[in-house]
């Protein structure tokens, strides 16, 4: 399945999704040291998003998520890429700051935790490379 969107950061990377279905804050709702989602409210609260590719619908919160996002890649506790369907201020930023691939205009309720992506922001494309996975994810 190919998904198109828009480029926000360019850059292309490959690897598991972990999907949220609602907005995210990173300051406070993710921890810069682990890269682990603290969020109360999130549906992905516990769930590492190091190294992994992370789609939500768009982010909510500080302006100081910015800078938790841009402390997350310097750390290398970052995700690889993000996606989002509404690329505000905040994530946007932070992502340039930290020079994460970034692609909104994408329906996240398309994806699901645990499959195989690969993001090339430059085309404003989400490839899904497998299938759902077993277990709804």
């Amino acid at each position: 399945m190919l998904l198109k969107g828009r480029k926000v950061v360019g850059g292309t990377a490959e690897g598991e999704l972990v999907v949220s279905r609602k907005p995210l804050s990173f300051l406070g709702g993710v921890d810069p040291e682990t890269g682990v989602v603290t969020d109360a409210e999130s549906d992905i609260k516990g769930q590492s998003i190091v190294g992994k590719i992370l789609a939500f619908p768009r982010g909510k919160g500080s302006t100081v998520g910015s800078y938790v996002l841009y402390a997350l890649k310097k750390n290398g506790k970052g995700p690889k890429a993000i996606i989002v369907e509404e690329a505000e201020t905040i994530v946007a930023t932070g992502a340039i700051i930290a020079g994460i691939p970034m692609v909104q205009g994408i329906d996240v309720s398309r994806l699901k935790s645990g499959e195989r992506v690969r993001v090339d922001a430059d085309r404003g494309e989400v490839e899904v490379l497998n299938g759902r996975p077993s277990g709804g994810g």
